[in-house]
């Protein structure tokens, strides 16, 4: 299980990850860190509990707001979805025309083929 060293509010933290998951920690610790910044920047140096727990909170407030937002935009969609004006209706072609279509052509084939053998003999 490998170990990254972190770095949150300009504080090092070792962190283990399962294998292959070092990238996804790395932007998690990176999103803690952009909140953290700020926190220590504005008040000095915290304790590092109170840092991270600042910082989550921030992240968390974030994280509510977005998905009320995409609550609010899934509730959108299925109202645009739902409204029959709003639909595409593709007609579709019965088989039978397929099939006319092909025997006209057999058909227009056949007399320009019969055209240019009596071209031909003439």
């Amino acid at each position: 299980m490998p170990e990254l060293h972190v770095t949150i509010g300009g504080r090092s933290f070792p962190v283990a990850c399962q294998d292959g998951e070092e990238h996804f920690l790395r932007a998690a610790a990176a999103m803690l860190d952009a909140e953290a910044q700020p926190l220590v920047a504005q008040m000095g140096r915290l304790p590092e509990a109170k840092m991270l727990l600042m910082a989550g909170l921030m992240l968390a407030d974030k994280t509510a707001a977005v998905e009320d937002e995409i609550r609010a935009l899934k509730a959108r969609i299925a109202d645009l979805e739902s409204r029959p004006e709003n639909r595409v209706e593709v007609p579709v072609i019965p088989p039978q025309v397929t099939e006319t279509l092909a025997e006209i052509a057999a058909q227009a084939e056949a007399l320009a083929q019969r055209v240019d053998e009596a071209r031909g003999t003439a």
